[in-house]
């Protein structure tokens, strides 16, 4: 997860001083539109139902994909 107190930000201010556009490190810019993307798919998925941590190592163990 990008750490937002620490991000290199540029700024590119017209005339007057305004700040009218911002530049950031590529990787910066990479790890906020993967935050984006996680984010959403925590949002898509609100309503699913949930399993426990129980039911999961089950399930697990019964698919073979953690040793018993």
């Amino acid at each position: 997860m990008a750490n937002l107190t620490k991000i290199d930000l540029e700024y590119i201010t017209d005339e007057s001083g305004q700040r009218r556009s911002v530049v950031l490190p590529i990787a910066t810019f990479e790890a906020l539109l993967e935050d984006l993307q996680d984010l959403a798919t925590i949002a898509k998925r609100r309503d699913e139902p949930t399993v426990s941590h129980e039911e999961l190592i089950a399930e697990l163990k019964r698919n073979g994909l953690l040793p018993d």
